[in-house]
């Protein structure tokens, strides 16, 4: 359906007015596109549970690009890590064209499903990665290979950043995408960080835009490189975090 459809996009354009983004007539239609394809492959797959076109444009597509706070985006090599529906990755390469952009997940039909939406949308410049995060971690081919990493996995910060900051060259980040109070995550994930060779740079708090949900990006900066032992295989980063 043409966007000019959905009276929502103008509460969409509205909260991305709010970090300066405006989006050209193809960039609103992609969205739509996506939205639809999303909804419509959601009745036989579980993807997201949210699914009117004003709690995805909150939700997922703002929140996805909410990053912008705290990076400025331009040619970058960016790694969305446990992408699943395609959230940060899908909503950054709309807005952001020039990002190269690799959409990593364990489970296959998800990446089936990000293909035919990046075929439909047709999206330059975008893979999918089909595997572990751990075993990737370790592959030459991506193993401080990004300039970024990005995640919104639900996962403790000190497990995360054991699958994530392996894949980050020195001097790139890794930012989490993160909901809830998070004081106690980032005490306890001190250690890891340190081990991983990388530190904590900046913490930005917000509210999503025309809502109260609280929401945090975290930004962590690789400042060395990751010693060969990381990431440790078979889940060890989820059940025993450094």
């Amino acid at each position: 359906m043409n966007y000019k459809h959905y009276p929502e996009m103008a509460e969409f354009e509205q909260g991305l007015k709010e970090i300066e983004i405006e989006l050209n007539d193809l960039q609103k239609q992609q969205f739509v596109d996506y939205y639809e394809m999303l909804v419509e492959k959601n009745k036989v797959m579980n993807l997201t549970t949210i699914t009117e076109f004003s709690e995805v444009i909150t939700k997922h597509f703002l929140d996805s690009l909410m990053i912008i706070k705290v990076v400025k985006l331009s040619n970058q090599k960016l790694l969305d890590l446990g992408t699943g529906a395609g959230f940060p990755g899908i909503p950054l390469k709309i807005v952001f064209p020039e990002l190269e952009i690799v959409l990593l997940d364990s489970l296959n039909k998800r990446l089936i499903f990000l293909n035919e939406v990046i075929d439909a949308l047709k999206l330059q410049n975008i893979t999918t990665l089909h595997g572990r995060a751990e075993d990737y971690g370790k592959n030459p081919n991506h193993r401080e290979q990004y300039d970024l990493c990005v995640s919104r996995a639900v996962a403790k910060l000190s497990s995360l950043s054991e699958y994530c900051i392996p894949y980050v060259k020195k001097g790139g980040y890794f930012i989490s995408y993160k909901s809830g109070k998070i004081d106690e995550e980032l005490i306890s994930s001190e250690r890891a960080l340190k081990l991983l060779g990388s530190k904590l740079v900046k913490v930005e708090n917000f509210q999503l835009p025309n809502t109260d949900m609280e929401r945090s990006l975290i930004v962590i900066e690789k400042t060395d490189k990751t010693p060969k032992n990381y990431p440790r295989g078979a889940g060890k980063p989820s059940k025993e975090p450094l």
